[in-house]
């Protein structure tokens, strides 16, 4: 049932942010592909806040940049052939404009919060923009529980199965490892989040591009071939020998869980900085989402299709196993090693942007909120992280999924009858 419940919400969630996001592409005539605005917006100095253009452009990239950018583009290869790589970029491309009005209007609606730092999101602006304040809270309600009790144990669980597989380490000594390093970041507040994913991003993409790099050189003969496919299978009807519909909606559904175009989640990183100039965080937000899914999703497709991952079975796959084979096949045992090295960083800057999303859903909740509130979410969300080290994640995997449609058809709807107030 939940699996049915599932697939419908996501169909409804992708083909509402493929039909409004042509139509916003022309509303906002096309300037999500405004590339020197991007650059121009990114070069701009820290606000009064303390909060920089390129922070937050980091902080949003460190919860895009997920285990879901390896793992969940290797799954939609392994279940839907290399169609699917195609039809995320096309996600990539369409979607950003969804991204560009959010952030748009999560500016517009911004608030200040205590200590000069601003906060907003899709909550702020269904409330401000549409007066549906039930409709608001709910979306907070379901951030908070998708983040802080989902994405957060997800994570945790990820890196304590992979070094397990690695070293003989207790998962929950794992979890509490983790939960004490996380502590140290969230405890300074957006700020401190801010400047350690500003460090974290670089580091993690240039040891994932540098790696991804020397696969496409000892692989460059097979580039052609591997881009051809992509192509030619994106339009066979049938492809990976379930139709193209379905390639076209695994492909979409996991551009938009990997790039979070049109759930709203961006538009919280892109309110958290001062600024008069709406389209400004539009221009940098819409950077991340191409550098999620065209850069680090096309070099995540090209390290699992320069391997034979169609002779792996797998009975009920997440991405990780294949993703990990991939490695495996190119590099040997050295490759597992790799792997985690990968699994961690992404994983770890997921987890403090994911954390910060679950605050800023419950200051949204509980308006009159003191310091001991705040801190008690830290400790369950330090508590969900070492609980995540020791469970299943299946269950979680399938209600996230749930909850993220639902945040899709949400923001979807609010962002329709916001576009005349651009």
């Amino acid at each position: 049932m939940l699996n049915k419940i599932n697939t419908m919400l996501w169909l409804a969630a992708t083909l509402l942010i493929f039909i409004t996001g042509i139509y916003f592409s022309y509303k906002i005539k096309c300037q999500q592909f405004n590339l020197k605005q991007m650059w121009k917006q990114l070069k701009k100095s820290g606000m009064e806040d303390g909060i920089s253009p390129i922070q937050t452009l980091t902080l949003n990239l460190a919860a895009r940049i997920g285990v879901g950018s390896i793992s969940g583009i290797a799954l939609a290869i392994y279940v839907g052939g290399p169609g699917t790589v195609f039809w995320m970029w096309v996600t990539a491309i369409i979607a950003s404009a969804n991204t560009f009005l959010e952030s748009y209007f999560a500016v517009k609606y911004q608030e200040c919060d205590e200590g000069n730092v601003m906060k907003g999101g899709p909550s702020y602006y269904i409330e401000k923009g549409l007066n549906k304040k039930g409709l608001a809270k709910l979306y907070s309600i379901i951030i908070l529980i998708t983040f802080i009790c989902g994405f957060l144990t997800i994570q945790s669980n990820t890196i304590a199965i992979g070094l397990a597989d690695l070293f003989p380490v207790p998962t929950y000594i794992t979890g509490i490892i983790l939960a004490s390093i996380t502590a140290l970041i969230i405890m300074k507040g957006v700020k401190r989040i801010a400047k350690v994913t500003n460090f974290l991003v670089p580091l993690m993409g240039i040891i994932y591009f540098a790696i991804c790099f020397i696969i496409i050189l000892k692989n460059i003969n097979l580039m052609p071939s591997i881009f051809q496919n992509i192509f030619a299978q994106a339009f066979n009807l049938k492809s990976a020998g379930i139709g193209i519909f379905t390639v076209f909606i695994i492909g979409m559904q996991r551009g938009i869980f990997s790039n979070e175009a049109g759930i709203g989640t961006g538009a919280i990183t892109a309110a958290t900085i001062k600024t008069k100039n709406y389209k400004s965080q539009g221009y940098i937000q819409t950077l991340g989402i191409y550098i999620d899914t065209l850069v680090v999703g096309t070099l995540s497709s090209i390290v699992v299709m320069c391997c034979n991952y169609n002779s792996l079975i797998i009975i009920d796959p997440n991405g990780i196993e294949i993703a990990k084979y991939a490695f495996f096949f190119h590099f040997g045992s050295l490759g597992n090693y790799l792997m985690m090295l990968i699994i961690i960083l992404f994983a770890l800057a997921t987890i403090i942007t994911g954390y910060y999303y679950g605050e800023s859903a419950f200051k949204y909740i509980k308006k009159n909120y003191n310091k001991k509130d705040i801190i008690l979410l830290k400790i369950l969300a330090l508590a969900m992280i070492i609980f995540g080290s020791i469970a299943s994640s299946t269950r979680l995997w399938e209600l996230n999924d749930v909850f993220i449609a639902i945040l899709a058809i949400i923001n979807t709807y609010a962002l329709w009858h916001l576009k005349d107030k651009i």
